[in-house]
């Protein structure tokens, strides 16, 4: 098997991955950047109709503290220290992106302007449009290619390699010829994403997988994996429908095999009633069990309608039955009064006025809001948990990093904008811990483990997984679904078959095969884990974080936000000792 060594290894080319190897190379560190394809990915290829960024406020006479950020993003079910970093790195973090010229808005003095989020209790929120992440991700890789990063593309990372000290290596998979060879390393960044191959129903693009697998395989824990964010999205161009797009009170269609439409939200709540309730969709756009006699009504209705086998619509041509601006709650007719959108004779006038680039959006992906109505569901659309990690995104396993959506460093009740926030932070904490660490390579790679690969027809059996998933275990859950489905998975595994990683590959066909059969694997190893964390959350218990391993899930208390120093002399003393003598 072909050997390659690096000392450090990141891999994924989103926000996190590509901040992670843009740091690691200005710090003058040797770093290698693998990715299945440089151009997928979420940061890349998602957004909303204004894509949140969420650091320290900036602007304005409004008080605001690290500590009072840190006590917003902790809780029952989030660690206090992980919620003071990300709180006390977000400025640094979001100026670094200021300056590679992602174009955040601020004043003519030079405030950077904010709004207020969804479970925020400030202005913290910042945008630079529908394409936040886009811009983030593109101005990084400038960065990264600036500095002559070296770039695997291509490439699947399907297997971490461990010895008695810790992280040892990768087994990586050439998606173009099939072969499979090994990296050693020191230390390894993993940030590949939220696990997205789980679902069926995902606003993910089809371009994100995840591969979250590889580290609770390689024995790590699992942290909040039962806390996704689940919520209206077009299925056919996946986008989050939040904010304006509820916000402008489109009609909500239903229509059967036979074409028969019916306002099923008028019908259920009353025209009133689901008008409100569609326009607090907007700053309310996860489904969140506090409001299900609310807003969220919406997504359980709507899933309703789905499961009765009919197709759901928002109609941006004509009004909701019994629409009456005069009746709408005082919170819509003040903001769609500012908007200029009040007097809109129709949805699509008052989405025009609140955000026309919301129209154009669909537009340019070839679906006119003017000529036919747009299909939604609701959908997957941002993993709250995921692998567990310290306050510097180290794993359990000595050189094993996780960052980004991919590490699991929130809980139920995650502020909007705050996982692009954590991208940045998360990957510098880690390159921080990276150069003190001072970690040696291993000497060798160690025996590679015995690997098994499922049997059977793999996109079937994906498939299957995927759609039993979004039934029994998505935003509304049943435990005896969520039971068989790991018997499921029992069966399964029970029947997969050796695989010899060294082995040749006869030719494309194989090679595809190959791929396709690491990538289910990777997604059982995920959803059980995901699954357990399930069914502990259904239990009686104290509130706390909910860890995973080896598909057995336990609560423990979480970590308060700890007490530290802030006495300048003695920081700076501390500072200067780390860097090993006194500074001029």
């Amino acid at each position: 098997m072909r050997e390659l060594v690096c000392p450090n290894l990141v891999v994924g080319s989103g926000c996190a991955g590509l901040n992670a190897a843009d740091w690691l190379a200005a710090l003058g560190q040797e770093v290698l950047l693998i990715t299945e394809g440089m151009n997928c990915g979420t940061s890349r290829n998602t957004g909303s109709d204004k894509q949140t960024y969420y650091k320290l406020s900036l602007a304005g006479d409004d008080g605001d503290s690290v500590g009072e950020m840190a006590r917003t993003l902790a809780g029952p079910d989030v660690d206090g220290d992980i919620a003071l970093c990300e709180a006390a790195g977000s400025a640094r973090a979001f100026f670094k992106l200021v300056g590679l010229g992602v174009p955040f808005p601020d004043n003519e003095a030079g405030e950077y302007v904010g709004y207020q989020t969804d479970h925020d209790t400030r202005r913290r929120a910042t945008s630079a449009g529908p394409l936040t992440s886009r811009y983030m991700t593109e101005a990084l890789e400038k960065s990264v290619r600036a500095r002559g990063v070296p770039v695997l593309d291509h490439t699947l990372a399907f297997e971490i390699l461990r010895d008695d000290a810790g992280l040892a290596g990768l087994l990586c998979l050439d998606r173009r010829s099939g072969e499979v060879f090994a990296v050693r390393c020191a230390n390894l960044i993993l940030a590949t994403g939220g696990p997205a191959g789980i679902y069926a129903d995902r606003v993910y693009p089809a371009s994100q997988f995840g591969m979250s697998g590889m580290a609770f395989a390689a024995g790590c824990r699992g942290a909040n994996l039962h806390c996704w964010q689940y919520g209206l999205a077009s299925v056919g161009f996946r986008w989050n429908v939040s904010g304006s797009y509820q916000q402008a009170i489109p009609r909500y269609v239903s229509v059967d095999q036979a074409g028969v439409e019916r306002e099923f939200l008028a019908e259920a709540l009353g025209p009133a009633a689901a008008a409100d309730m569609t326009f607090l969709k907007g700053y309310q756009w996860p489904f969140d069990p506090a409001r299900a006699q609310g807003s969220s009504r919406v997504d359980i209705l709507v899933k309703a309608e789905t499961d009765r086998g009919r197709r759901v619509y928002m109609d941006y041509r004509r009004n909701p039955a019994g629409y009456d601006p005069a009746a709408l709650c005082a919170e819509a007719r003040t903001y769609l009064e500012a908007c200029g959108a009040l007097d809109g004779a129709t949805p699509l006038q008052r989405l025009a006025a609140i955000n026309a680039p919301a129209i154009g959006l669909y537009r340019s992906h070839g679906i006119d809001l003017a000529a036919r109505m747009l299909e939604v569901r609701v959908c997957a659309q941002h993993h709250n948990g995921g692998v567990g990690v310290d306050s510097h995104w180290q794993t359990d396993l000595p050189g094993l990093y996780v960052c980004g959506e991919a590490a699991g460093t929130f809980g139920a009740r995650r502020p909007g904008g705050t996982a692009l926030n954590s991208t940045q932070v998360g990957s510098l904490r880690a390159v921080q811990q990276i150069l003190r660490s001072r970690r040696p390579l291993p000497a060798r790679l160690p025996a590679l483990p015995a690997l098994r690969l499922p049997s059977g027809d793999p996109g079937a059996t994906l498939a299957e997984l995927q759609q039993a998933m979004t039934r029994h275990a998505a935003f509304l859950r049943d435990e005896g679904g969520i039971r068989a489905l790991l018997g499921r998975l029992d069966a399964l595994e029970a029947a997969a078959l050796p695989f010899d990683p060294a082995a040749p590959v006869s030719g494309p066909k194989e090679a595809v095969d190959r791929e396709r059969r690491l990538r289910l694997r990777d997604m059982m190893v995920t959803q059980r884990q995901v699954l357990s964390a399930m069914l502990l959350e259904n239990e009686p218990g104290e509130p706390g974080v909910i860890e995973t391993r080896g598909g057995v899930s336990r609560r423990r208390p979480a970590r308060p936000i700890p007490d530290r120093d802030l006495w300048f002399e003695r920081v700076w003393r501390a500072r200067r000792e780390e860097e090993g003598g006194m500074q001029p």
